[in-house]
């Protein structure tokens, strides 16, 4: 499966954190991250919202760390905010946003 095959690259990729909003077609991302995290070496989380999940991930990339967002694709609106912030931010330890449709 696609997510799963997400999931083991960001793995593989050395993500730090891995956050994202339950329910959407993009949630086996952060549970089969969360299944093989067997160390512990990767912060995972859900979060209330797709806004919230997007500062997570961005202000853990601000602070040098690898980050993976995943969400909705609706749900990238209701995370625009965030998002449009990083392009004139940017990022110090990279950003991987997964907006996933039905």
């Amino acid at each position: 499966m696609g997510n799963q095959a997400i999931a083991l690259g960001a793995i593989a990729a050395g993500i730090n954190l891995a956050c994202g909003y339950p329910g959407t077609p993009s949630s086996e991302i952060i549970d089969t991250i969360a299944k093989h995290n067997r160390n512990k070496a990767i912060h995972v989380e859900w979060s209330v919202n797709e806004k919230s999940a997007m500062e997570v991930a961005a202000g853990a990339s601000y602070a040098g760390a690898r980050a993976l967002v995943t969400m909705k694709m609706m749900g990238l609106n209701v995370a625009s905010d965030a998002l449009m912030s990083l392009a004139y931010v940017g990022v110090a330890g990279g950003l991987v946003v997964v907006s996933a449709g039905d």
